[in-house]
């Protein structure tokens, strides 16, 4: 087994570590999980971010219990979905995903949206403060809330979300909203930090000039820029050889002026879905 890649780890508000840099499994077939996810165990990493919509948490869970990696050592994601928001429906979720997953607790248990359709964030997340103190997950956060969403909760609870996963990346870089969270104790996660493909990299003015300055890749750039900036980062890969090079960052660091070209890059262009037009 290999040892674990030397990744980061940020303190939650609750106490926790958290690695870093992980290993996201969105749109991985679920026939491909479990492969996917033990070499990427194999390779070195111990942080892997699933969710019930999915389809791969039984992958996953595969995975770990043929890893022979120690449960503490491991920090598993996953989340609740739309349609299963609302106090009853997300226990039984997170049950349903640990039984899938084969584990007893989640390290981190996400509501995945806002979900506007549903009108039930609220109440969900009540819910999640009640399952975190039953042990079932032991950090609990949301996913691609926005400020609006953020206040809602904090109107009925003095619990603040560990984290908010939302779309992040050079091009779309969410620094109001990180400015409006992080000093209130959230963390953010990214999702698609490379783009998801939907654009190149490398034409974002700089980085691939900074990118062969450090003999990199712009991906391994753009992966580096994500920790520079206190983000947990976990791009998804189904290649053994591509998530050895995206964890190939901490031989280098940008240097200031290199953070400020990165940061001037951005477009505030999303390429994904937007929070309050998730009517699924």
């Amino acid at each position: 087994m290999t040892s674990a890649i030397p990744t980061p780890h940020l303190t939650l508000n609750d106490g926790r570590a958290i690695p870093q840099l992980g290993l996201g499994v969105f749109l991985v077939d679920p026939a491909e999980a479990e492969r996917i996810v033990s070499d990427a165990l194999e390779v070195g990493y111990r942080h892997i971010d699933t969710a019930m919509i999915y389809k791969n948490e039984e992958g996953v869970g595969r995975a770990i219990a043929n890893s022979g990696i120690p449960r503490e050592e491991l920090f598993i994601t996953t989340k609740l979905w739309n349609s299963d928001q609302g106090t009853d429906s997300a226990r039984a979720a997170l049950d349903t995903s640990l039984s899938k997953l084969g584990l007893d607790y989640v390290d981190l248990y996400l509501i995945h949206w806002p979900a506007p359709k549903y009108g039930k964030h609220v109440e969900s997340w009540q819910t999640l403060v009640e399952l975190r103190s039953s042990g079932k997950a032991r950090s609990i956060g949301v996913s691609n809330f926005m400020q609006t969403h953020l206040d809602d909760l904090a109107q009925v609870s003095d619990v603040v979300p560990v984290v908010n996963q939302v779309e992040l990346h050079p091009a779309f870089q969410q620094r109001e909203l990180r400015a409006f969270q992080e000093p209130r104790g959230t963390l953010t996660e990214a999702w698609g930090p490379l783009g998801q493909g939907k654009y190149e990299l490398a034409e974002l003015p700089g980085l691939a000039e900074i990118a062969e300055r450090h003999g990199k890749s712009v991906q391994q750039v753009a992966i580096r820029w994500h920790l520079q900036e206190g983000i947990i980062v976990f791009p998804k890969t189904s290649k053994r050889e591509r998530m050895i090079e995206n964890a190939d960052i901490f031989d280098f660091e940008l240097s200031a002026d290199e953070m400020a070209t990165i940061a001037a890059a951005d477009r505030d262009e999303r390429v994904g879905a937007h929070p309050l037009n998730t009517d699924f």
